[in-house]
């Protein structure tokens, strides 16, 4: 008969010491000889943990016994562990191998092909399944403990800052303090940000000047990404990232944890300068542009944008028809028009009929209307799914207790109890997700007049007086798009401010409020003759 071996050493912090591969494969090598096994192939997974099937190896391994002329009769583990720690995987996974006429042997552990030996392999797996699930919790619950304290729990420390071992009772445990050499360079890009450079135009700077990252190599956008959005710089100690938050877990955050290379405010406005030149916000053409109006103004007459740009000389600058500039003169009957003078028609418009006091207190009741909307359905979306979680979390323990009753095998409850499992873990995440929406936003955006007087002072000012960058910023966060068909512009645009409950914040970059798609959405036009 034929076999393969499969052996499998996990990254997890293990109890045994003889869990080499080389001490599995010997002693496989061994069982093989000694039972008159040919040796197909032998399938090795290193720094993979059994609590997932989705191991290179191992998949490789399956595949290949579902392969239509089955090489291989026999698969040899040193333990059922070493196969899989997750019951309904290894259920699945020696059900498929069994239909194949494949047996799954553990050369250490006697399991008969009999009713008897099934039960004690189940016995087993499910053993393996508690030691390797409850190693995982008792390993975050210390990594959590340590980051409660404000300790780094491990992995690499963010450019800026250096390891500081402190004692802690028995153990050092490492705490960030400011890094002499790299922090003067953390607090440049953020200050390059704050200045108006984009994450792009950071990266080249730096390599420009020959700068490198901590690792050597050159700057990106990414790199520089990673940074800007990092609040560990504000003194704040967040564990772990959302994205490794596990349902129904809690995220550790201490604040003044440690010095900090940027304010709160600084980090709040870099935040939102991001947000403002997200592709899903902002096209490139839009930031990228020296044209205020680039990005936001289309051809009505074949609905295509219009591009800026200047005549032969340098002399004279016009937007111009996407469709006559690029395919032909006569493609579109639109006529180019000279930047300054759409540019300054626009601006004053937009002081004259938007950005007036009654204007805007109009736009404000709308705004705390569709709020307060949001936030109603909100609460019955979440009422509506609770329902549903604990619905399909009934329908687990009842599922549990057939078990315990032997009125069903495991083999039986395996499918269902995965999907059940994983509508739970779906239902966990959209409830998160919803009830993080709605904080801060119990109460509707409230100010007060003389506030309102400032925010059109400060607006109004804005294109007045405003950087280029500022100016566009602040047209593409309530503009939508300008259609324009000479003689006639249509300016269509939604709510241009942001609040923050009774206090004044920043007026840029604003796409939503409170997070909220607002559908206030206004419209109006005129001429140019």
């Amino acid at each position: 008969m034929k076999a393969v071996l499969y052996a499998r050493v996990s990254s997890e912090r293990q109890a045994e010491k003889d869990l080499s591969v080389a001490s599995q494969l010997k002693a496989l090598r061994k069982y093989a000889s000694e039972h008159n096994y040919d040796i197909y192939k032998e399938f090795v997974d290193e720094a993979e943990s059994a609590r997932s099937a989705n191991r290179p190896e191992f998949q490789k391994m399956i595949a290949l016994a579902r392969s239509k002329d089955r090489p291989f009769d026999i698969v040899l583990v040193w333990k059922l562990s070493r196969f899989a720690r997750n019951r309904e995987d290894s259920i699945v996974y020696k059900s498929l191998l069994r239909k194949k006429g494949i047996q799954v042997i553990s050369i250490t552990e006697k399991v008969e092909d009999s009713a008897t030996g099934k039960l004690f392999e189940g016995i087993i797996e499910v053993m393996d399944e508690f030691y390797s699930e409850n190693l995982s919790q008792e390993a975050r619950r210390g990594l959590r403990e340590c980051a409660s304290r404000g300790f780094s729990p491990g992995g690499s420390t963010p450019v800026g800052y250096k390891p500081v071992p402190i004692q802690d009772g028995r153990a050092k445990r490492n705490k960030y303090d400011i890094d002499d050499d790299w922090a003067p360079l953390v607090k440049r890009i953020f200050r390059m940000c704050l200045d108006g450079h984009g994450t792009k135009d950071i990266a080249n700077t730096l390599n420009r000047e020959g700068l490198k990252t901590k690792r050597g190599v050159k700057w990106s956008k990414a790199s520089v990404n990673y940074i800007l959005k990092n609040d560990i710089y504000t003194g704040t100690f967040v564990w772990p990232k959302k994205i490794r938050l596990k349902p129904g877990e809690e995220q550790v955050v201490i604040k003044d944890n440690h010095p900090a290379l940027i304010s709160e405010p600084e980090f709040k406005k870099v935040q939102g300068f991001i947000r403002s030149r997200s592709p899903r916000v902002t096209h490139p053409r839009r930031i990228a542009s020296e044209y205020i109006l680039s990005g936001l103004l289309y051809c009505k007459s074949c609905g295509k944008t219009m591009q800026a740009g200047s005549a032969k000389s340098g002399k004279y600058h016009y937007y111009n028809c996407y469709t006559k500039s690029r395919l032909d003169n006569n493609a579109c009957d639109n006529k180019a028009i000279g930047v300054n003078r759409i540019e300054k028609a626009v601006i004053d418009k937009l002081k004259s009929r938007v950005l007036t006091e009654e204007n805007l207190t109009e736009l404000l009741n709308l705004t705390n209307q569709a709020l307060q909307k949001h936030s109603g359905q909100s609460e019955n979306k979440l009422k509506v799914l609770s329902k549903q979680l604990a619905d399909k979390e009934r329908k687990i323990d009842r599922l549990y207790e057939v078990l315990e009753e032997g009125k069903l095998t495991p083999n039986d409850l395996a499918p269902r109890l995965r999907k059940l499992r994983d509508e739970v873990y779906e239902l966990r995440l959209n409830i998160a997700s919803i009830k993080e929406s709605m904080i801060g936003k119990e109460n509707k955006l409230a100010i007060t007049k003389p506030a309102l007087k400032r925010y059109v002072k400060d607006l109004r000012s804005i294109l007045s007086k405003g950087k280029l960058f500022e100016q566009k910023r602040f047209l593409q966060s309530f503009i939508k798009r300008i259609d324009y068909a000479y003689p006639q512009v249509i300016v269509h645009y939604t709510f241009p401010m942001n609040l923050s409950r009774n206090k004044r914040s920043e007026v840029l970059p604003i796409d939503k409020i409170s997070g909220v798609d607002l559908p206030i959405d206004r419209t109006f036009r005129f001429s140019l003759s």
